[in-house]
């Protein structure tokens, strides 16, 4: 990675990570490595030759392409006798290929021209992964959810200014009086009090929301330099989703405890019938909804 360099020490006013950003978007702008980008948001290795079909190009050419991705450090690989098996390098390169497709305008995208494109498309915007969280209307919902018991706050308001106006965590930080709803939940009756680790990445944590994942039994990474919560734009609600350390949490146990099961090649999931039952103790959230 280039080192911030100042106008000063280059002796001109151009700024020295101007070639590393055109490299890097010139890595992007290829519609096949885009494609494989998208696939391999689904967070798992997939070999060469699943990716040759899957973009539909012939393996020698999709080699070229991921020779590139490797070399520009978008992509990582591993090779187990004569598999080559790549996937994306960190979260880091997914939440920056998360945000870039999610720039791109609804009009643009193109309409399924079969009936199983259709259906595809249906699953993938009805709930999916977001490389290791849930997106769609299954990750709005989880979203909404978490955000009206209290348990997930916003890091800003609209014009990018801290919640209540304070200028700091600490500032932002208050006094939460809680009370059961009407599902039966933990709801604050004032803003909840931030986890005081939590950066503005666009979500907050709560405190009673780190005692409601510990409490639901779902292991989460406070060590890890991850934000515990991030706000990832999803592409097809237009709307942010829970990401970072949190949303992981979340899907990959509803992924191990049979909420959720991966259904197609992509990255659509279902919520089963265990998940709908599990989610409405939880967080109140309506079986109609997941469907």
């Amino acid at each position: 990675m280039l080192e911030h360099v100042s106008i000063t020490d280059t002796g001109n006013d151009r700024d020295v990570r101007a070639p590393g950003l055109a490299a890097l978007a010139g890595l992007v702008a290829d519609e096949t490595r885009a494609v494989c980008l998208l696939a391999l948001l689904d967070g798992r290795a997939w070999t060469a030759g699943e990716l040759a079909r899957h973009a539909g190009v012939a393996p020698s050419t999709l080699s070229g392409h991921l020779g590139k991705l490797v070399g520009g450090g978008l992509l990582a690989e591993e090779r187990q006798g004569r598999h080559r098996y790549v996937r994306l390098a960190d979260t880091r390169v997914a939440q920056l290929v998360e945000d870039l497709a999610g720039q791109v305008a609804p009009h643009r995208a193109h309409r399924p021209r079969t009936l199983r494109a259709a259906s595809a498309g249906s699953a993938m915007a009805r709930g999916r992964t977001c490389y290791d969280h849930l997106a769609g209307r299954l990750g709005i919902a989880v979203t909404d959810a978490l955000t009206a018991h209290g348990l997930l706050s916003a890091a800003s308001d609209p014009e990018g200014r801290r919640t209540g106006g304070a200028k700091t965590e600490a500032e932002a930080v208050a006094v939460a009086v809680e009370r059961p709803d009407a599902s039966g939940l933990t709801a604050p009756a004032a803003p909840a009090a931030p986890a005081s680790r939590e950066r503005a990445t666009g979500f907050l944590l709560t405190e009673a929301g780190l005692r409601w994942f510990e409490g639901s039994g779902i292991a989460l990474d406070r060590a890890t330099r991850r934000p515990l919560a991030r706000a990832c734009l999803d592409w097809t609600e237009r709307r942010p989703h829970l990401a970072g350390a949190a949303g992981a949490a979340l899907c990959r146990h509803a992924l191990d405890a049979g909420w959720c099961v991966r259904i197609g090649s992509e990255r659509a999931v279902k919520v089963t019938v265990a998940g709908e039952r599990a989610l409405a103790e939880l967080l109140g959230i309506e079986a109609g909804a997941l469907r």
